[in-house]
């Protein structure tokens, strides 16, 4: 088993961090894993991101042209991930910052609320949770559980307030991902 994951929005919307916290659930279920970020004018508003390879045998190279899923956090990540993901693969978009439904037949994909469903939880930066939930849900390569148990070692101590939140952002993902389109 390989899975290929791209995460990507807006310079702030915790991107990379989702993508850290399932490449720390990979290394801690014993898989093999790359995490890849990008920098660079990103950081000053533009659209960030980073590939996660979470693999069950050693991975040949972190380079990922065709993604088996992605996370997409507004429209021109979409655009720019939509045409790329493999056929049957997995694309979980924030219909909270995206306007338009994936166009591709030949993948999973879900449109999630990310931002409303965070904000009803009571911080929008916890979308990032939310849609990695729900990407969980559809593509179950960690359990809500795994994931739960890296975010409690890996959280920051000035940010432990936020992990009961952050867990019921992911659950919450989880649900949308399920109910019917």
């Amino acid at each position: 088993m390989q899975k290929e994951l791209i995460l990507s929005g807006f310079g702030g919307q915790g991107a990379l961090f989702a993508g850290t916290l399932l490449a720390f659930t990979g290394l801690e279920s014993g898989r093999h894993v790359t995490w890849i970020p990008s920098y660079g004018p990103e950081m000053r508003g533009g659209t960030a991101h980073c590939t996660v390879i979470v693999a069950d045998e050693e991975i040949g190279s972190p380079v990922v042209r065709h993604p088996s899923g992605a996370i997409v956090m507004n429209i021109p990540s979409l655009e720019r991930y939509e045409p790329l993901v493999r056929p049957g693969g997995t694309l979980i978009v924030n219909s909270s910052l995206v306007d338009r439904a994936p166009q591709r037949t030949d993948i999973a994909s879900r449109m999630i609320p990310g931002n409303a469903i965070a904000e009803e939880l009571g911080d929008k930066r916890m979308a990032n949770m939310v849609l990695l939930g729900a990407y969980l849900a559809v593509e179950p390569l960690f359990t809500l559980e795994e994931v739960g148990r890296s975010l409690e070692r890996h959280i920051p101590a000035h940010r432990r307030s936020l992990l009961q939140p952050n867990l019921e952002a992911l659950r919450r993902g989880a649900e949308a991902a399920r109910q019917p389109s």
